[in-house]
C-alpha cells in the first residue's frame, strides 16, 4: 500500500509537474527546500547537505535546502553551469494562513533570461530561432538591458555563427532541429535548448515593418521570456530589424582566427583587438565596443562621422580628460532601468541613478566647448532627466540600506505622515530615558535600566540583588539566572505608541519606496536612450585615448576605390603585447590592378602577422577607429573571409583539411570584388600535389571570377611562377639574413618570391638534434633535384598518353621488369630510385 503523502508534499508535486526540466525551489520559511531527484541532483552540485523528509518511514524522502537570504548564490551557480530554476513563494503571510501555505512559481531563472550574473559587464543574449522552407529567422534578446533584435538568415551555418557571435547560451526552437542540427547546438555548442511554445492569442508586440517570419520568430522569443519571467517587462525595447549585409561581414571562423573579443588560448579577452581598444568608463560603453568591433560599419558617411569625434577628442586634451572623469561617474542605466522593470530595484540602486543623472550636464557642458558640427546630435541627445533625479534626490535618503523593509530608506521631509511616525519614534525614545531616570531615582535602584527584544518588548531590568526594591506597580515580565524583567504602566503606554509608530512607518515607506519605483518605470525609455548616447561618447573618447597612446593616425577611406596603400603598418595587438620598439613594421601595397598578393618564406617569419596585421587595419577602421600605421589609404570592404591556422573540427568530426576547404568553399561562395580574402597554408592538409594543385586551382579561381582583394601565404614555392600567367598577382616574400649558415628573420616583406622554404633552420631553432638536421639536409639537397612545376595549366580538350617511350629509355625500363620488389628493404629501394634518376 502506498503511503499517504502530506498536503505539502501534494502541493509541491502538483508545482513539479509544470516544471519538469527544472529546479524546483520550494520556499518553506526560511528556506528554500529541494526534494526528491532534484534533491538528489543539487546536493552533488551545490555541495549540499542531504537530508530526508519522513525518516522513520519505508520511503523517506530525499531533501536538500538553502537559506532563502543565500538563494541567488545557488541559483547563479546552477544556471551558470546551464540548469534551469523555477521559484516557487509563498504567496501569503504563513501567520494569516488558513491551511497549507498558499504557494507559487513567481519566475523561472535560465541561462539565456539571468539578469544578476556575476560578469555585469557583458551582455546575456537569449536566442530563438525559426525556419520556413530553406530561410531561417533568429531573433535575440538581452532581458538585463532590453536590447531586442531579429533578422532573417539564408542557411544553417549562418544561423550557428550568429549564435557563437553573440555567445548566447540558451536557444528557443521554433522548428523540429534534424539530429545534425541538434548535435551542433546542443553537443558542439553546448547550448540550452529550450522547447517551442504554442503562442497565446493575446501576444502583441510592437514592431516596425518585420517580414511574417521574423515576426514570428521574435514573438516566440517574447512569449518564452513572459512565460518564465511571469511579469510585465516595460524595459524590453520595440524589437529592431538589422540585416548582415549592413555591417562588414565576418563568420564566426573568422572572428575567432582574428581573436577580435576572445583570445583562442583562454577564451579571454586578453591579447585581443577588444582588448586594446577598450578605454571605456561606463558598462554600457565596454558592451557597445564590443559590438562595434563584432559588426564594423561599411557606410563611409558613417566612419567618417565616428572619425571626426575621435578627431575632436584627440586635439582637446583637457576637455577629453574632463569628459572621463564625469563618466566615471555614471553607472549602468541599463542594468539599472531593467532592475526597476523587474522589481528587483533597491535604494542603493536608484542612488547610483540619481548619482549618474547629476553628471549628465557635466557631460553635455564639455561637449558644448568642442568646437564641431558633428557633436551636435550627441549634445542633443543627451537628456539628463532632472524630473527623475529631483524625484530621487528629494525622496531617497543617501544612508539608505540594501533592504527595503527596516525603514531609513525614505528622507525626512517627503512625506508628512511618515514625519510625523518619526517624531513619534523619537520622542518615544526621549520618553523611555526620561522614565527611566524617574524610576531610578523613585526607587533608589542605581542599576536600573530600560532594554528592548522582540519577545518581551520594552522591560525594566532588575538585578537578583535589587530585587527586594522592586516596586509594586511593576509587573514582573520575565525571569533570568540572575536578573528579572519588570513592567509598568507607563511603560506600556510608550511601547504600544512606539510600535504603532514604527510598523505603520516601516509599512508607510514600503509603499512610498515602491511608488517611487513605479514612477521610475515611466523614465526608462528615456533611460536606455540616454544609456546608448553615452555609451557612444563613451566609445569615441576611448578610441581617442588608445589612438593617442599607440601613436595611430586616422585613415583614409574611398568606397569607389579599390586601392590599399598602407605605409608603415602594424599589427595592433601584437605591438601592444611586445612593444613599439621591438615590432617591425611593413608596407601593405594592392594597387587598383593588383588583387592577389601571393606571399612566400619560411616559418616564423611573420608571414600570418602580417596578413591578420591587414585585417586588423580594415576592421579598425571601418569601426572608426584610427589605425597602426604612418598613413593609411584603404577602400571600405563589404567582409573579411580567413583560412588561418590549423584546426580541427573533431566534434563534427572534420579533420583540418576538411575544416580548410569547407572555409575556402565559403570564401569562394560568398566573396564578392569588394572583399578581403585571407589564406594562410591552403592545402597543407593534404598530400603535397593534392595540395598545390588545389591551392593553385583556388587562386585562378579567385583571380578569374572573384576579383577580391587577397592575400595567399604558401610554402608551395613553385606557386610562384603564376605571376607569368596571373596579370592581377604579384609575388612578395619575408625577407632573411643569411650569413655563415646562420639565418636571421627580418619580418620585412618585399617584393618577388622567396629563393628558400628554411624548414629546416626553424627546426633547429626548435632544438632537434644536429645529426638528425644534418641527414634532413642531405635528403633535401637530393629533393631538390627534382622540382614540381605549377605554371598554369591550360585545359586539355585530349587525354595525353601515360607515356611517350623513347627507345633510349628501353633499358631502364628493362631494369623496372626485372625488379623483384617484395624482396627489397626500404634502403635498397631508395638507392635504385636514386640509380634511376641519375640515369634519367
Amino acid at each position: 500500500m502506498a503511503e499517504k503523502i502530506s498536503p505539502g508534499m501534494q502541493q509541491y508535486l502538483d508545482i513539479k509537474k509544470d516544471y519538469p526540466d527544472a529546479f524546483l525551489l520550494f520556499r518553506m520559511g526560511d528556506f528554500y527546500e529541494l526534494f526528491y531527484e532534484d534533491a538528489v541532483n543539487a546536493a552533488q552540485i551545490l555541495e549540499l547537505t542531504l537530508t530526508s523528509r519522513n525518516k522513520n518511514s519505508a520511503q523517506p524522502i530525499p531533501m536538500a535546502g538553502v537559506p532563502h537570504h543565500a538563494a541567488t548564490e545557488y541559483i547563479d551557480k546552477l544556471v551558470n553551469l546551464g540548469y534551469k530554476v523555477a521559484v516557487a513563494e509563498q504567496m501569503e503571510d504563513p501567520k494569516k494562513a488558513v491551511g497549507i501555505v498558499k504557494r507559487a512559481v513567481t519566475q523561472v531563472i535560465t541561462p539565456g533570461t539571468t539578469i544578476d550574473h556575476a560578469n555585469a559587464v557583458d551582455n546575456n543574449f537569449l536566442v530563438a530561432i525559426e525556419q520556413q522552407e530553406q530561410r531561417f529567422a533568429l531573433s535575440y534578446m538581452d532581458l538585463s538591458t532590453g536590447e531586442f533584435k531579429v533578422t532573417v538568415l539564408q542557411d544553417f551555418s549562418a544561423v550557428v555563427g550568429e549564435i557563437a557571435s553573440l555567445k548566447a547560451r540558451e536557444v528557443v526552437i521554433g522548428f523540429l532541429l534534424d539530429e545534425s542540427q541538434k548535435k551542433i547546438l546542443d553537443k558542439q555548442m553546448n547550448l540550452l535548448l529550450s522547447e517551442q511554445l504554442d503562442l497565446p492569442e493575446t501576444l502583441q508586440m510592437e514592431h516596425g515593418d518585420l517580414s511574417a517570419i521574423e515576426e514570428q520568430v521574435a514573438l516566440k522569443l517574447l512569449a518564452y521570456v513572459k512565460r518564465t519571467q511571469m511579469r510585465d517587462l516595460s524595459h524590453l525595447q520595440e524589437v529592431e530589424h538589422y540585416e548582415i549585409k549592413d555591417f562588414l561581414q565576418m563568420d564566426f571562423a573568422t572572428k575567432t582566427s582574428l581573436e577580435l573579443t576572445v583570445n583562442k588560448r583562454e577564451n579571454k579577452k586578453h591579447g585581443t583587438l577588444y582588448w586594446l581598444l577598450d578605454e571605456t568608463k561606463t558598462a554600457m560603453g565596454t558592451r557597445m565596443l564590443r559590438t562595434w568591433i563584432e559588426r564594423p560599419l561599411i557606410s563611409e558617411v558613417a566612419i567618417a562621422k565616428r572619425m571626426a569625434i575621435v578627431q575632436l577628442f584627440l586635439d582637446h586634451f583637457f576637455e577629453r580628460s574632463d569628459l572621463i572623469e564625469a563618466l566615471k561617474g555614471v553607472y549602468d542605466l541599463e542594468r539599472l532601468a531593467s532592475r526597476v522593470s523587474f522589481g528587483k530595484a533597491l535604494p542603493v540602486d536608484f542612488l547610483q541613478l540619481a548619482h549618474s543623472l547629476s553628471n549628465v550636464p557635466a557631460i553635455k557642458n564639455i561637449l558644448e566647448l568642442l568646437p564641431q558640427e558633428q557633436m551636435k546630435q550627441l549634445i542633443e541627445r543627451l537628456d539628463a532627466l532632472p524630473e527623475l533625479a529631483d524625484l530621487i534626490h528629494q525622496s531617497i535618503s543617501e544612508e539608505a540600506s540594501r533592504t527595503i523593509t527596516e525603514g531609513g530608506i525614505i528622507k525626512t521631509g517627503y512625506n508628512p505622515q511618515l514625519d510625523k511616525y518619526r517624531e513619534a519614534l523619537e520622542n518615544g525614545t526621549s520618553w523611555i530615558a526620561q522614565l527611566e531616570a524617574t524610576e531610578k531615582a523613585r526607587t533608589g535602584i542605581s542599576t536600573l535600566r530600560i532594554d528592548y527584544n522582540r519577545k518581551d518588548g520594552y522591560y525594566f531590568h532588575i538585578t537578583q540583588s535589587q530585587l527586594d526594591s522592586v516596586p509594586e506597580h511593576f509587573f514582573r515580565k520575565a525571569t533570568l539566572k540572575n536578573s528579572e524583567r519588570f513592567g509598568s504602566q507607563e511603560l506600556t503606554e510608550i511601547e504600544e505608541i512606539m510600535l504603532e509608530a514604527r510598523e505603520k512607518s516601516s509599512i508607510l515607506e514600503y509603499e512610498l519606496f515602491m511608488s517611487v519605483r513605479d514612477q521610475t518605470e515611466q523614465y526608462i525609455s528615456r533611460l536606455q536612450a540616454l544609456a546608448k548616447t553615452i555609451a557612444e561618447i563613451d566609445c569615441l573618447q576611448s578610441l581617442a585615448v588608445v589612438a593617442e597612446k599607440q601613436g595611430y593616425v586616422r585613415p583614409v577611406l574611398t568606397e569607389n576605390s579599390r586601392h590599399v596603400e598602407i605605409k608603415a603598418g602594424r599589427h595592433a595587438v601584437v605591438e601592444a603585447v611586445m612593444g613599439a620598439q621591438e615590432y617591425v613594421p611593413n608596407d601593405i601595397a594592392l594597387p587598383e590592378q593588383t588583387d592577389i598578393q601571393l606571399i612566400t618564406g619560411p616559418n616564423m617569419s611573420g608571414k600570418s602577422t602580417y596578413m591578420r596585421q591587414f585585417a586588423l587595419t580594415v576592421i579598425m577602421a571601418q569601426i572608426g577607429s584610427f589605425v597602426p600605421a604612418e598613413s593609411a589609404a584603404l577602400p571600405i570592404f563589404d567582409a573579411i573571409f580567413t583560412r588561418i591556422g590549423a584546426s580541427d573540427n573533431l566534434i563534427s568530426g572534420e579533420s583540418t583539411f576538411m575544416v580548410e576547404m569547407s572555409e575556402a568553399n565559403h570564401a569562394i561562395q560568398k566573396a564578392t570584388s569588394r572583399s578581403l580574402i585571407i589564406f594562410d597554408e591552403l592545402g597543407r592538409g593534404t598530400a603535397t600535389y593534392d595540395g598545390m594543385a588545389l591551392a593553385q586551382a583556388i587562386i585562378e579561381y579567385v583571380h578569374e571570377h572573384i576579383g577580391a582583394k587577397t592575400l595567399f601565404a604558401t610554402h608551395y614555392h613553385e606557386l610562384t611562377e603564376l605571376d607569368q600567367t596571373l596579370e592581377h598577382l604579384d609575388n612578395v616574400h619575408v625577407a632573411t639574413l643569411e650569413q655563415n649558415g646562420n639565418v636571421t628573420f627580418l619580418h620585412k616583406i618585399t617584393e618577388g618570391p622567396a629563393d628558400k622554404s628554411y624548414g629546416i633552420h626553424v627546426a633547429k631553432i626548435a632544438g632537434l638534434p644536429s645529426d638528425l638536421l644534418e641527414r634532413a639536409d642531405l635528403i633535401l639537397q637530393k629533393l631538390e633535384n627534382k622540382p614540381l612545376p605549377a605554371k598554369k595549366v591550360e585545359a586539355q580538350e585530349e587525354q595525353l598518353s601515360l607515356f611517350d617511350i623513347d627507345e633510349n629509355y628501353s633499358e631502364i625500363i628493362d631494369k623496372l621488369k626485372d625488379l623483384n620488389v617484395d624482396n627489397m628493404t626500404a634502403r635498397e629501394a631508395l638507392n635504385f630510385l636514386w640509380e634511376l634518376k641519375d640515369a634519367l
